[in-house]
Parts: C-alpha cells; sequence; structure tokens
C-alpha cells in the first residue's frame, strides 16, 4: 500500500487542474519525436518560467517593484506603436 502525501500546493494544483505535461509513446514512435512533443508541451504549461521564478525566495517589495517596471515598459511600447501609427512618411 502506498501512502500519498499531498502537500498544499500540490492540492491547489489538483484543484485547478494544473498537472504537469505528459506525453505518451505511440507505437514504432522514435523517442527523439516524443521528447520534441514533451518538450514543446512543457514550454506551453509554462514549468520552466515556473521553476526559475520559484527558484529562490523574492521580497514582495521586490515582486511590487518588477511589476511597476513591467507596467511601465507595457505603456512604453503602447505609446510608441501609437506615435508610429500616426508618423507621417513624407
Amino acid at each position: 500500500m502506498h501512502a500519498v502525501f499531498v502537500n498544499n500546493l500540490n492540492l491547489k494544483q489538483i484543484i485547478k487542474g494544473k498537472n504537469m505535461p505528459a506525453v505518451k509513446v505511440k507505437d514504432n514512435e522514435p523517442f527523439d519525436i516524443a521528447l520534441r512533443r514533451f518538450k514543446r508541451s512543457c514550454e506551453k504549461a509554462g514549468v520552466l518560467a515556473e521553476v526559475r521564478r520559484r527558484e529562490c525566495y523574492e521580497k514582495p517589495t521586490t515582486l511590487r517593484k518588477r511589476a511597476a517596471a513591467a507596467a511601465v515598459k507595457r505603456h512604453a511600447k503602447k505609446v510608441s506603436r501609437e506615435q508610429k501609427k500616426f508618423q507621417r512618411l513624407y
């Protein structure tokens, strides 16, 4: 009999339906192709980005600063796009 330990994080992931990507290898399918499909599914699920984000603790102030910097960058990008849209090229 196996004991299943579910901590709070795993329980939240199970409830949300976020599980690790899985790939079933088809009959006569080369391993390289299955590995490529697995890597693609991991990329779509954002597994590596999540691992990098959780790699070390980040203080709440640092999180807020990074979010504010991203907002400023998005706004500057939006403004530059709008300026290019109305720029006359003659």
